[in-house]
């Protein structure tokens, strides 16, 4: 067998060696792209006429690649570099305005950044806040039922492995854990729920007639802490009642920032779920909030100035935890795989699913397809429909200047509507694809595209550096 330098080179000696590169581009050089094999072909909807036609059996190999699309970057570093600009460029279009179809009257719209955390499942190590502060200080050398002590005075550094552990594993309730974990989802939508009837207590109106003035918008990613246990980040807008005219009107009641941020809080206090018990026990858990929930108002503006978060700072922040939220989770990350607490948690949950498997009744049933999510089975972003635009109408924009850049004879497809409703209804395409396979021809051709993807981060890196640069200077 070749080694991977030889495979390399014989790439580079084909003739077809510059288009194979192309190919690389335009899949973003992936880690592990998708191949297909197949064609599509364009016509115009009217006339019939084809306006283009594609075929794998054009390139290199015959094959097609695309995107993996995994926004993990222990696993795709391209994609999830790409998945995180898309997400930034979703949230601060719906936080400042001006972009992506959304007009520049929402960034006068009130705003705030909310944080919904987990409750407590017994005591973990922790990071320290100061450069003196400890983890688990106490005066006297208290133990547990199981013997163990109950304080830690140790000042743990960022990337011990003991962060995130119980300091007595017998005592942490694994099990309530699992299930504050499964039921997340619902408890943030009974949030929203309870928001929207906070808004109309506030007002003094039904809530029928409050959703005619104000309505609620928002954007949020999940995050795993240390413990494995899942919380929300979130930005939350007040628009008003969208109309044929307006998407994004402005609310037809004044609600300052700082009431909006009482409101959050108050209805994050008061949310609840009736838990059903798990398939080997008998009582039902009532799940809530975590004590450290809490609402910020966001400020418009580049940076954070003093304590005040601005709307482009926490879309950054957002963003970076869109690709960021399983990375902890994964084998070998951060404390090189000795996380015996999160083995605990996953084997608990598989065991757990099959039993529920055995009863048709259990809302457990499907526990353990999550196992590696540590029993969350909710998406890692979200956003209610008319905060800004979508990952599709994004990813159909840059695959359109990707079209027109590779094809510049053709007459550009410009479009301003961003929104979910627009359709081209001018051509009519006809695709047929098939499924070949995952990852690079071989290893030669894999260390030629990350030797790419190295170099393009580099050249957009200095890139960036050198807008920041001039930014500052014209300062």
């Amino acid at each position: 067998m070749k080694h991977f330098a030889d495979q390399a080179v014989d790439r580079m000696r084909r003739p077809d060696f510059d288009r194979w590169m192309e190919q690389a581009a335009s899949a973003g050089y992936c880690a592990n792209p998708v191949r297909l094999v197949g064609s599509t072909e364009t016509f115009d909807s009217l006339s019939g006429e084809m306006l283009r036609s594609y075929s794998s059996r054009s390139e290199p190999d015959g094959i097609t690649f695309v995107r993996c699309g995994n926004r993990r970057a222990t696993r795709c570093p391209s994609c999830s570099h790409e998945y995180k600009g898309d997400m930034w460029h979703l949230v601060v279009a719906g936080a400042t305005g001006g972009s992506k179809g959304v007009p520049d009257s929402v960034g006068t719209h009130p705003l705030a950044f909310a944080t919904l955390t987990a409750p407590s499942f017994g005591a973990v190590h922790t990071g320290s806040k100061g450069s003196h502060a400890r983890c688990h200080p106490r005066e006297s050398a208290v133990v547990c039922a199981h013997g163990r002590r109950r304080s830690c005075g140790a000042n743990h550094a960022p990337g011990d492995p003991l962060l995130g552990e119980p300091l007595c594993a017998d005592c942490y309730d694994y099990r309530a854990q699992i299930v504050w974990q499964w039921h997340a989802p619902e408890l943030w939508r009974r949030f929203t729920i309870r928001l929207r009837r906070a808004l109309a207590q506030h007002v003094g109106l039904s809530e029928a007639e409050t959703r005619k003035l104000v309505r609620v918008q928002f954007a949020k990613v999940a995050e795993f802490q240390r413990r494995g246990a899942v919380h929300f980040h979130a930005l939350i807008r007040l628009d008003g009642d969208p109309t044929a005219q307006s998407a994004f009107p402005k609310p037809g009641i004044d609600v300052s920032p700082a009431v909006l941020c009482e409101l959050i809080r108050a209805a994050a206090k008061t949310v609840e779920i009736v838990a059903d018990p798990l398939p080997d026990e008998a009582a039902a858990r009532v799940l809530r909030w975590g004590r450290q929930c809490d609402a910020r108002a966001v400020i418009r503006g580049d940076g954070i100035d003093g304590t005040q978060l601005t709307d482009r700072a926490v879309a950054a922040y957002i963003a970076k935890y869109a690709t960021k939220a399983t990375e902890d989770l994964d084998p070998g990350i951060g404390s090189g795989g000795r996380r015996p607490h999160l083995a605990r948690i996953r084997g608990l949950v598989e065991r757990l699913g099959h039993l529920a498997l055995h009863d048709d009744e259990s809302p457990y049933r499907l526990l353990s397809r999550w196992e590696s999510m540590l029993g969350f089975r909710g998406h890692f972003s979200t956003k209610s429909r008319r905060y800004s635009v979508t990952l599709g109408r994004l990813r159909s924009a840059r695959r359109r200047w990707v079209r027109q850049s590779l094809n510049p004879s053709d007459p550009p497809a410009v479009t301003d509507d961003w929104s979910d409703e627009a359709d081209d209804d001018s051509t009519l395409v006809i695709a047929a694809w098939t499924f070949a396979g995952m990852g690079w021809l071989n290893a030669g051709d894999a260390a030629l595209a990350s030797e790419s993807a190295a170099a393009a981060r580099e050249w957009r890196d200095a890139r960036a550096q050198k807008r920041r640069s001039h930014h500052t200077n014209e300062g």
